[in-house]
């Protein structure tokens, strides 16, 4: 005659089979593991599970785990409906230096959710082939989950960043955003986020010191030369701009600057600079895109100060 499970081994069973889905467990599973309804009732009773919504259950009280959270909700949005997606799918991808207070997950237009308390639901058009991961919690890859984080964003400075810092980490690359852009739809911003992945991915070596040109023009400043030969200390170099009359230079920075050895190469050659006499300042690209006021605001400050003013006199002696 086999011996009956009783409530506490089947506890200490459930818990290990809970722990690749951070504790949780969705009412399907615990069928699968050979737990009813009314068992599962009697654990939450006996304070050892904790319920956390209609389908999942927690093994254990306190703070949900970030993976935990990922489970639960796409649970109880509907595990055949829902995907993990936007910021939510990047920080289950590994993506450092984010945080989120709810967990994003899309579902096509035509399902209609109940309001899930920690979970914010957005309806997409279509979903875009190949865009689920299979493998661990349900979640869309990190180009199509940065595209969207990206135009689920509060603000363009917030949807700028989501773009960029999956390619700095290297969870996605600059030309997976762009495949991606096209065909990856949101309602909010499509010309920025176009212009930002475009930015990203540096499809023209020149496309920043043209904007900033542009922009020292719409500020009545004057117009730096472009890629100016410099002698630095591994040979020749080129500067973005320099104000040759001024003697300092503006280096504009791609996201391929903050990648492998290329932070270490730009900091020698603004070093060799600073030592042959000139000033430099440095500004991403993407800063110029959505602070451009404040940007030509330090480019007019430097213009003005008494280095290079003195600069300037001297020069035009």
């Amino acid at each position: 005659m086999p011996v009956r499970e009783t409530a506490i081994e089947r506890h200490r069973r459930v818990v290990a089979a809970s722990r690749e889905t951070g504790f949780v467990l969705d009412r399907r599973r615990l069928h699968e593991l050979g737990v009813s309804r009314h068992q599962a009732a009697a654990q939450v009773a006996a304070g050892r599970w904790v319920r956390l919504g209609n389908q999942t259950f927690g093994m254990r009280d306190g703070p949900l785990g970030g993976c935990a959270q990922w489970w639960r909700a796409v649970w109880e949005t509907g595990h055949r409906i829902a995907l993990v997606d936007g910021a939510s799918a990047l920080l289950a991808a590994g993506l450092k230096g984010w945080t989120e207070d709810v967990v994003h997950v899309s579902v096509l237009h035509r399902h209609s959710i109940v309001p899930i308390d920690g979970v914010k639901i957005h309806k997409v058009a279509r979903r875009v082939e190949d865009e689920a991961i299979g493998a661990g919690v349900p979640r869309t890859t990190p180009a199509v989950a940065a595209i969207r984080a990206a135009h689920w964003a509060v603000s363009d400075r917030q949807a700028a960043t989501i773009l960029a810092m999956p390619v700095q980490q290297r969870l996605t690359t600059a030309k997976q955003l762009m495949q991606t852009v096209e065909v990856v739809r949101g309602r909010t911003r499509r010309a920025l986020i176009r212009q930002i992945v475009t930015d990203i991915a540096d499809g023209a070596q020149s496309l920043g010191e043209l904007d900033f040109a542009a922009a020292c023009r719409r500020r009545g400043l004057p117009v730096p030369s472009r890629q100016v030969l410099h002698h630095g200390p591994r040979g020749r170099v080129y500067l973005d701009v320099y104000f040759d009359d001024y003697g300092f230079a503006v280096e504009i920075d791609g996201a391929g600057h903050l990648w492998g050895l290329a932070q270490m190469d730009d900091n020698l050659r603004e070093n060799q600079l600073v030592i042959d006499g000139d000033r430099v300042l440095r500004i991403t690209l993407i800063g110029l895109r959505l602070n451009e006021e404040t940007v030509m605001d330090q480019v007019a400050a430097a213009l003005r100060s008494d280095w290079a003013q003195d600069t300037y006199a001297r020069r035009r002696r």
